[in-house]
């Protein structure tokens, strides 16, 4: 299968994925706040990783990650109608972890400079 198509397919998987989650699913385990990051379908189009990102603890996250795996039929069954495959991929859900790495990274910088300016205001007082 050409790329171009695999990353329509992906495009168009979490566009209709999203609207399932957002709309059909009622599971109270689920957070308000959880978005379909990325979907990465396989070569052969019978799997495919859903990446979810979710706001909230740490708990929220293990709760929805959860909820969303064990409705993954339900959601494959409600997105098939929307997409015409000839098989529709079977569903995994991981965590999305970019935003928290991102926040790491961020983190890190700013209390590198936050040391970096300590240490040229320690050098110019000594200077005086």
């Amino acid at each position: 299968m050409t790329k171009k198509r695999v990353e329509r397919l992906n495009s168009l998987l979490k566009e209709v994925i999203s609207e399932v989650v957002m709309k059909d699913v009622r599971n109270p385990h689920v957070a308000n706040l959880v978005t379909i990051a990325r979907v990465e379908i396989s070569s052969d189009i019978k799997h495919a990783k859903v990446f979810i990102s979710v706001i909230g603890t740490a708990e929220q996250k293990t709760e929805t990650l959860a909820a969303l795996q064990s409705a993954a039929g339900f959601i494959a069954v409600h997105a098939s109608k929307k997409v015409v495959l000839r098989y529709f991929p079977v569903l995994t859900f991981k965590l999305d972890t970019t935003v928290d790495n991102h926040l790491k990274i961020e983190e890190i910088l700013h209390k590198i400079h936050v040391e970096q300016k300590s240490r040229k205001l320690g050098v110019d007082d000594s200077d005086s």
